[in-house]
C-alpha cells in the first residue's frame, strides 16, 4: 500500500457538521477504527477527540488521541508509516468512526500490517501474522 493518492480533505462547514454528530464518551473520545481502503483489511483501532477528528479531516492524515501520552498522535510522525485519509465514515449512533485510509508501511507499533495479529486458534492464543519491519531498528 502506499501514499500515491491524494488525501481526502473537508471544508470547515463538512467538519463542523461532523462533529455536531459525533458523541464523545466522558473523556471526550471516541473510537476509531482504521481500514484500508481498497481491500477492506482491518488496521487498528486508537481513539479521537474533537481536534484530532478535525485535523484529520482538514489534512488529510490520520490524527488520533494517545491515551498513554495524553496528547495528540499523527500517525506516522515518528515512524514514517503514515495514514493517508480517503474518507471518514460516521456509525448510526455517532459513537464510533471509520476512517478509510491508505496506509504507508505498517501500522502496528510491533512492525506487523495490521494491529489483529493474534487469534484463538486450537485452544491457544496463536500469532498469525509475522513481523514486517523490526520497529527497534528503524528508531536507531
Amino acid at each position: 500500500m502506499s501514499t500515491l493518492m491524494s488525501p481526502t480533505t473537508y471544508e470547515q462547514p463538512e467538519i463542523d457538521a461532523a462533529l455536531a454528530v459525533i458523541k464523545f464518551d466522558a473523556q471526550g473520545l471516541v473510537p476509531a477504527i482504521a481500514q484500508q481502503h481498497d481491500t477492506g483489511e482491518v488496521l487498528m483501532m486508537a481513539w479521537m477527540d474533537r481536534n484530532a477528528v478535525a485535523e484529520t479531516m482538514r489534512t488529510g492524515r490520520a490524527c488520533y488521541w494517545s491515551r498513554s501520552r495524553k496528547g495528540p498522535w499523527r500517525k506516522g510522525d515518528t515512524s514514517g508509516h503514515i495514514q493517508t485519509l480517503v474518507e471518514l465514515r460516521i456509525d448510526c449512533d455517532g459513537d464510533t468512526l471509520l476512517a478509510l485510509i491508505d496506509q504507508t508501511g505498517v501500522a502496528c507499533h510491533t512492525g506487523r500490517h495490521n494491529c489483529f495479529f493474534r487469534a484463538v486458534r486450537g485452544g491457544v492464543l496463536a500469532e498469525i501474522a509475522p513481523i514486517e519491519i523490526d520497529m527497534e531498528k528503524e528508531k536507531a
